[in-house]
């Protein structure tokens, strides 16, 4: 069986990071693993995408309106925006901040309230802030780890095999914040 993964954020929130860690993690369990970067303007705040399939055999990296297992959202308006690609009992894990996209810095548009609860009603929403956690450990950077300790009871694979792949896949001088930024991350999902 294959299990379907979306990671949405905004542009220097570790997307990137966190679908390549997901990815290495399912290789050391043995999966067939396929992966898809959607950058868009990640390099100006814009929206970020990531897709992970693994399982048995995957044949194509996308996950397909509908059929994403888990998503991982690390900012609210992102979880509203691609909520629809979960499937129907799947679950969608949200980092609880808020990051104003230009429209709404600029006037155009308003940030719309209420997300968590607006989408509460229509999925199995868990939020966790992890942008506290990280800034509690010293460093903002790690908000990615926090998230994915969190969203690690839904994806499943041992602890150790998730800090072995954080240590194996961050730049070496992070491995022990990032590991602690996981480990509390996953506690709190405990």
């Amino acid at each position: 069986m294959t299990k379907n993964i979306m990671i949405v954020g905004v542009g220097g929130q570790g997307t990137l990071l966190t679908s390549r860690i997901i990815g290495k993690a399912a290789l050391a369990e043995g999966c067939d693993v396929k992966i898809s970067e959607v950058h868009g303007m990640a390099q100006r705040g814009g929206s970020v995408v990531t897709f992970v399939r693994f399982g048995e055999a995957v044949s194509e990296p996308v996950v397909e309106e509908g059929q994403a297992d888990v998503v991982i959202a690390f900012e609210r308006l992102e979880a509203l925006r691609y909520a629809h690609f979960l499937k129907k009992d799947g679950v969608l894990i949200v980092n609880d901040c808020r990051i104003d996209p230009m429209t709404v810095v600029i006037g155009a548009k308003e940030y719309p309230e209420n997300i968590l609860d607006d989408l509460k009603k229509d999925h199995a929403v868990y939020a966790i802030d992890g942008q506290k956690i990280a800034l509690e450990l010293g460093n903002s950077k790690v908000l990615n780890s926090v998230v994915l300790g969190f969203a690690a009871a839904f994806i499943g694979f041992d602890k150790q095999v998730w800090l072995d792949t954080v240590a194996d896949t961050v730049p070496q001088k992070t491995i022990e914040i990032n590991q602690k930024a996981f480990t509390l991350g996953y506690e709190t999902n405990r």
